[in-house]
């Protein structure tokens, strides 16, 4: 079976493919759009939620843009053994939120200043992060843990955590539920509105039509929301014309118990990396399994990990290899690395031009909505597609099965696992490292044994 049909994909652009200057920018501008504003919300989240100055919160955004630009760079050009080479977009890890709101409220209860609250965050992201560096020259040794079956169980548990976040936008958000809005007719209908934009887009047989899809769909959907008065320019206000970067702006100062805290983040963060990078490849035509695969899988973990430490550096929340866009991928048939070139160079340049930066957060929930539980949705499917390549025996199943038994069930109750100690509770509480984690287990406990080819077959007889 080749890798194409393998990855089940119908790629426009394969990886080493050059588009023309003008696909290049839709595709760009594509990625842009799916993964603009959660890249920026986890600093705004930050900033709100520990009552940062709006100087200081406009500040982390823009390095929260200028290091995803760095980063992306990285990754896509592979330096050596630095990066995957593939399309991987790094953005801010919305895994880190909760933990830096909760660090940064207890010193902020403690009378801290803002500027020491952020030291201290920043310092203990800055080493953490060697972590992650640490670990991308372990994982070739951990082929027996990090099988096709386990990424294919984080890949599955990112995207079906993902389309929670999708859905909710589709609705209108969190500000909508707290209005009472959420849900009603004008929600509902801008996302359906983009749904159903962007699926007819996609089935066209134009490859120009089928890139721009998700674009089209946001920009008729953000058209029609600003016909309804549902866009709000107040975000636009009071921002510096230009925002230069200055390494450790904030100082550097080191807790050793909030490091504890972070640098658990930081380990777990790799194997949301492994699934994402794993199914980067899968959608990009590309092996998950064998040298090739092992060598991607070192160098965007190694990338993942100096990305977070000039991320940290410059004053921006750590970093990761995002998940959105591999349903990008998916949707348009655009897998070249080329294309993140141009993606790499936007980013530095509207993380440079805050103005134009905050201008993407306008963009209404449900007009985010309704392109993205499609694309969260392709991406639960990559992860799927990744497991049956390891065949679904009955140990696979159990190991998949457990799995997602143990990660929804998490992700529908985080407080399940709450009477275990705090150490164990923050990997547990967390959807993707509670089916991560269960995977690995059980990819070490149950045995491998060789079975009949047709032993699953005449099971399947036996029951009908």
């Amino acid at each position: 079976m080749s890798d194409s049909k393998q990855a089940g994909t119908d790629l426009i652009y394969q990886l080493e493919d050059k588009p023309p200057v003008h696909q290049t920018l839709i595709g760009a501008i594509t990625h842009l759009l799916a993964i603009f504003v959660p890249m920026v919300t986890p600093a705004l989240i930050v900033g709100t939620s520990l009552q940062l100055s709006t100087e200081t919160t406009a500040y982390l955004v823009s390095m929260a843009m200028i290091a995803s630009g760095v980063g992306t760079w990285l990754q896509v050009n592979r330096y050596g053994c630095i990066g995957s080479g593939l399309l991987s977009i790094q953005s801010v890890n919305f895994s880190f939120v909760t933990v830096m709101i909760a660090l940064g409220s207890s010193m902020k209860s403690d009378g801290l200043h803002e500027e020491l609250i952020l030291s201290s965050l920043l310092g203990v992201s800055f080493v953490g992060a060697f972590l992650v560096v640490g670990s991308s020259f372990v994982l070739p040794y951990l082929r027996r843990v990090i099988t096709p079956t386990v990424s294919g169980v984080v890949v599955l548990m990112i995207g079906l955590s993902l389309i929670k976040v999708g859905i909710i936008d589709f609705g209108g958000g969190f500000a909508a539920k707290s209005s009472g809005t959420f849900g009603n007719y004008e929600n509902l209908g801008i996302g359906l509105l983009v749904l159903l934009v962007v699926i007819g887009f996609n089935c066209m047989r134009s490859p120009l039509l089928r890139m721009s899809g998700i674009a089209v769909g946001l920009l008729v959907g953000y058209v029609v929301a600003l016909c309804l008065g549902m866009v709000d320019f107040s975000v636009m206000r009071d921002l510096p014309l230009i925002t230069i970067p200055q390494p450790f702006k904030y100082g550097f100062s080191f807790n050793f118990h909030h490091f504890l805290v972070v640098g658990t983040i930081y380990l777990l963060s790799v194997l949301e990396a492994v699934g994402d990078i794993t199914a980067t490849a899968m959608v990009s035509q590309r092996p998950i399994e064998g040298e090739e695969y092992q060598s991607r899988l070192k160098g965007g973990v190694l990338a993942d990990g100096l990305v977070s430490v000039i991320s940290s550096a410059l004053g921006s929340l750590p970093l990761t290899t995002f998940a959105q866009n591999n349903g990008v991928i998916q949707m348009t048939g655009v897998a070249s690395r080329y294309v993140g070139r141009t993606i790499a160079v936007m980013l530095v340049v509207l993380g440079l031009f805050p103005g134009i930066g905050r201008f993407f957060t306008t963009i209404p929930s449900p007009v985010l909505g309704g392109a993205m539980t499609l694309m969260f949705s392709m991406i639960a499917i990559a992860g799927i597609r990744i497991i049956i390549t390891n065949g679904l025996k009955r140990r696979e199943t159990l190991i998949v099965a457990t799995s997602l038994g143990l990660g929804l069930g998490v992700s529908y109750d985080p407080e399940i696992f709450k009477i275990l100690p705090a150490s164990i509770y923050v990997l547990v509480e967390n959807p993707i490292c509670a089916g991560g984690l269960t995977a690995i287990a059980l990819n070490l406990l149950i045995p491998s044994r060789r079975e009949a080819p047709d032993t699953d077959a005449s099971q399947v007889e036996e029951l009908e």
